[in-house]
Formats: structure tokens, C-alpha cells, sequence
């Protein structure tokens, strides 16, 4: 054989093995990315499930203030069926301020301060609020590591071809970002 064919050939193996590469690194940042969005997902579930029980003890203690529930119940309904990030963002916004509302009201009352059952729950969703911190830290950084991938080049050639698109950061709003005020 020439020594040209081997150049070509050289140079098609070559490229062979940058391509399954690019592929790999894209399919393993994707990968991370879904990972990190089902871990924010376990943590609102956990959160979700604790706002009613959070909703019963104020309600056994303040019964006239049916308002402040439905507002909480209609904005758990909300983050519950979100489902791109940004949903989630403005759904937990609303989430956030009926909990304020629901935490202001049962101040209210000193007899359901010292509740340990209420203290206990909310410990707990100061803890999940923590929780969804860390998880949507963790999948933002995954998500700034897939879109360079996916946005710097050669890459980009690649992921355009194989159908890599950037994703959405979960930017929650301030008053998300802020552990909902627990007071003892």
C-alpha cells in the first residue's frame, strides 16, 4: 500500500475515535444532568409530602383561616405538575410565598408554636429546603458542564449532528433560594 492510504486511513481512524469520544463525554454529561434533575425531584416530593401535614396541624389551631390553606394546597398542586425547570421555578415561588403565609398565621397562635409535632414538621421542611439547595446547585453545575460541551468546539459539530441541545439552568427565584424562615 501507499503511503497516502495510510495517511487516509490514519486519519479516519483518528477521526473515528474523536467522534466516539465527543459521543461518550455528551451522553455521560446528559446523563449527569437527568441524574441531577431526578435528585430535585426526590427533595420537592419529600417537601410536598410534608406541606400537608404542615397544613392539618396549623389547620387543627386555625380554623378561620381557610384562605391561607387553599392558597397552599393550590400552590403544591402547581409545583407538583410542573415540568421544564422554569415551571418548577415559578410554581416554587408561589410555593414559597403561601408557606410564608401559612408560617405567618400559625405565629399566631403561641398553643401551636409549642407543638412538638409542629416544631418537628417544621424542622423537617427547613431540612428539605436545604436539600433542594444542594440538589439544584449540584444540577446546575452538571448543566453548565453539558451546555460548554455542547455549545464550545469542535463539539458543537458534533452534538448539532447526534441532536445534543443545551438545557435550562434551574434558576429559582430569590425568595426560593431562601430556606423558608422557621421560628421557634
Amino acid at each position: 500500500m501507499e503511503p497516502i492510504i495510510w495517511i487516509i486511513l490514519g486519519a479516519v481512524v483518528a477521526l473515528g475515535g474523536w467522534l466516539a469520544l465527543t459521543f461518550n463525554s455528551l451522553v455521560h454529561a446528559r446523563n449527569r444532568v437527568d441524574e441531577a434533575w431526578s435528585d430535585i425531584e426526590v427533595q420537592m416530593k419529600r417537601r410536598y409530602d410534608l406541606i400537608p401535614n404542615i397544613v392539618e396541624t396549623v389547620k387543627a389551631y386555625a380554623k378561620h383561616e381557610e384562605n391561607v390553606f387553599t392558597k397552599v394546597t393550590e400552590a403544591r398542586s402547581a409545583a407538583m405538575g410542573a415540568k421544564s425547570p422554569a415551571e418548577h421555578a415559578e410554581a416554587e415561588n408561589m410555593l414559597s410565598q403561601s408557606l410564608k403565609s401559612l408560617f405567618a398565621v400559625a405565629e399566631a397562635y403561641p398553643s401551636l408554636q409549642a407543638a412538638g409535632n409542629f416544631m418537628h414538621l417544621q424542622t423537617e421542611l427547613s431540612d428539605a429546603e436545604d436539600k433542594i439547595q444542594a440538589a439544584r446547585r449540584f444540577y446546575n453545575g452538571n448543566v453548565r458542564d453539558l451546555n460548554t460541551s455542547v455549545q464550545t468546539f469542535p463539539n458543537n459539530v458534533v452534538a448539532g449532528m447526534l441532536g445534543f441541545t443545551k438545557r435550562d439552568f434551574f434558576d429559582a427565584p430569590d425568595i426560593v433560594a431562601e430556606p423558608v424562615a422557621v421560628k421557634f
